[in-house]
């Protein structure tokens, strides 16, 4: 596996900043999804802290850390799942719009479990236990 030296070049993380957008980009043009105030900023945060969490955990420097954010990013994944259906039962998205995201959220979730797992199962610690590099 080649080293990865930014979060950005992880793919859960790109699909999670997709989702992300994609969120922004339905609720922008619903007026009935930008009316509920709080549940558009809780689908939002919830999708954002996706990638939020795939960021802080790789930015820590070590690998228990990153391990415990990323299942952070998969407990907000399960979120967004959740959250999607009510958006379908409040009528504010299509069911063939929920099963598409949903999809891609699943996506981000498996990425996030196997990359877990190969984190767990390396020797290494994290470039913070590196001696004498950053």
């Amino acid at each position: 596996m080649a080293t990865i030296k930014s979060f950005s070049e992880l793919h859960c993380w790109q699909i999670a900043r997709e989702v992300n957008q994609e969120l922004f980009d339905i609720i922008h043009n619903s007026p009935q999804f930008k009316l509920n105030f709080g549940f558009k900023d809780q689908i939002l945060r919830s999708s954002g802290s996706i990638m939020d969490n795939i960021a802080e955990g790789f930015g820590r420097g070590g690998n228990n850390e990153f391990v415990l954010f990323l299942s952070y990013a998969n407990g907000s994944c399960c979120e967004v799942q959740s959250q999607l259906f009510r958006a379908e039962d409040f009528g504010y998205i299509s069911s063939e719009i929920r099963l598409n995201l949903n999809q891609k959220v699943n996506s981000i979730g498996s990425m996030i479990t196997n990359l877990r797992r190969h984190i767990q199962s390396s020797s290494l610690k994290g470039i913070k236990y590196n001696k004498g590099e950053k």
